[in-house]
């Protein structure tokens, strides 16, 4: 379309050039500028945009998008489109030059601290069991009818609008009816999901995750809260008080759910029929199957489905030899924590030995509780790296240890992952149980040294084939 077609229906400034140019696509990122696309100078955390023109120009772009009236007056001999808020108007144009297609699929989105990649998933395993044809969009990736679609976009929980509504077009082109996807607090503060018609909002919880990149507490809580004013029709956890208390804040239609019911309907129907272990897993199945029967479904239609629940990646995540069970599971807020050690404590007969870390740059506030819950449910623990990005992970390790008061005779600190894994695996006997925590399905640790490829899957695996019974030498070096 034309870039005076795109604006027409959007407040903004244009300086400079010819503005009856054709517009192909839009773009903050300079290295996806191609011919006749539109470029974003958005000012970002780390880079300014406006440092890209030059190359965003010269790669084909046939107009600057920028919110900084500074930059309106640049010589440039293309127009200079002047916008309130560069992050909306790219949400904008993403969805129009997209054709707008979530006003035609049916959009449930989930958001909460934690959960959120379960609940997804188990949204769509219903949804294709009932055979509706639908997208998972979210943290592990992009699968449709279950199967993970190789596609261009970044490993983010909630896709920049650029990438976001292109994909929803491919879906809709590949016969999706319905998508569901993870709505971060991150993405919906930075209006992502702006222009993204969504019929199903789900509030699953709140608990400690991010506050130091949203700016604190409230701000974190403010973003999940968008959600709750965007979308059409919403589903609270009843058993969460600050989500409670966020729904009355809303305008939109509330449905609630919880242990109890949902949707005024009782549970027993769903909990009796499901396989899966674990508290949060109950309510993750209670909250997916609400969503079903806020799309018009019934509670006999769910039932029936809910014995073919299955975990996703990384969640949960189980490897068995010889009596030792291992659990991979991405937990990496207390809440998530605490809730598997509190699953695990009830099936572990032997020892429950537990590996985790804590991410680097990251909620410095939440790494002495998750130290005093692992100390507090395990009967050994190795600390180790997260993801420490650029933080020294000697500091990182100290904040947890501040959670049971420095030194403990059940605690080791392994700053080398893979040999914490090793460590861990290695000391368990038959009848325990080994969490390694806080990664789940994720192939890389962020380092300062760079992104390195690391799987706790793969390691954990080695470390099981490796080790050494009484009666029985198996392994090798690799």
């Amino acid at each position: 379309m034309h870039v005076t077609e795109l604006l027409k229906d959007w407040p903004c400034t244009v300086t400079g050039g010819r503005p009856r140019v054709q517009v192909t696509g839009v773009t903050e990122r300079a290295a996806n500028v191609g011919e006749g696309f539109l470029f974003v100078a958005r000012k970002g955390k780390r880079q300014d945009g406006a440092s890209y023109i030059e190359e965003a120009i010269q790669k084909g772009a046939v107009a600057i998008v920028v919110d900084r009236p500074s930059l309106s007056e640049l010589p440039l001999n293309v127009p200079i489109i002047t916008v309130p808020d560069c992050r909306k108007f790219l949400s904008y144009a993403s969805a129009r030059l997209a054709g707008n297609p979530s006003e035609r699929l049916t959009v449930v989105a989930v958001t909460g601290t934690n959960g959120k990649t379960t609940v997804t998933h188990f949204i769509g395993q219903l949804l294709q069991g009932l055979g509706i044809r639908c997208a998972v969009i979210g943290t592990i990736g992009i699968f449709i009818e279950g199967r993970r679609m190789e596609y261009d976009c970044p490993e983010m929980t909630t896709l920049p609008a650029e990438y976001l509504h292109p994909l929803l077009a491919y879906c809709e082109s590949r016969g999706v009816t319905h998508v569901i996807l993870e709505a971060s607090s991150i993405g919906l503060a930075n209006s992502r999901l702006a222009h993204c018609e969504i019929d199903v909002g789900l509030l699953l919880n709140i608990g400690q995750d991010h506050y130091e990149e949203h700016g604190g507490r409230e701000a974190y809580i403010a973003a999940k809260g968008r959600l709750l004013h965007q979308a059409h029709a919403i589903i609270v956890n009843q058993d969460d008080t600050q989500c409670r208390q966020m729904a009355d804040a809303s305008e939109r239609p509330t449905l609630y759910f919880g242990a109890a019911a949902m949707l005024g309907y009782s549970t027993d129907l769903i909990l009796q029929k499901l396989a899966i272990p674990g508290h949060y897993n109950r309510l993750n199945a209670i909250a997916a199957a609400s969503a079903l029967i806020a799309l018009g479904y019934t509670v006999d239609d769910v039932a029936d489905q809910i014995s073919m629940l299955a975990l996703p990646e990384g969640r949960l995540q189980r490897l068995e030899q010889d009596g030792v069970q291992v659990f991979i599971d991405y937990a990496h807020t207390p809440d998530a924590l605490e809730a598997v050690l509190q699953t695990l404590s009830t099936i572990c007969y032997g020892k429950l030995i537990t590996v985790f870390g804590c991410g680097g740059e990251r909620d410095k506030g939440k790494r002495a509780e998750m130290g005093e819950l692992a100390v507090r449910y395990s009967s050994l623990v190795f600390i180790t790296t997260d993801n420490p990005r650029n933080e020294d992970p000697v500091r990182i390790v100290r904040d947890i240890k501040e959670g049971f008061g420095g030194d403990c005779s059940t605690v080791e600190a392994v700053l080398d992952r893979k040999d914490a894994i090793r460590q861990a695996i290695f000391r368990a006997a038959p009848g325990d149980i080994v969490l390694i925590a806080g990664k789940g399905h994720e192939k890389y640790q962020q380092t300062a040294t760079g992104v390195l490829p690391f799987s706790d899957v793969a390691e954990a695996e080695w470390a099981l084939s490796e080790k050494t019974y009484e009666g029985k030498v198996e392994g090798g070096s690799r």
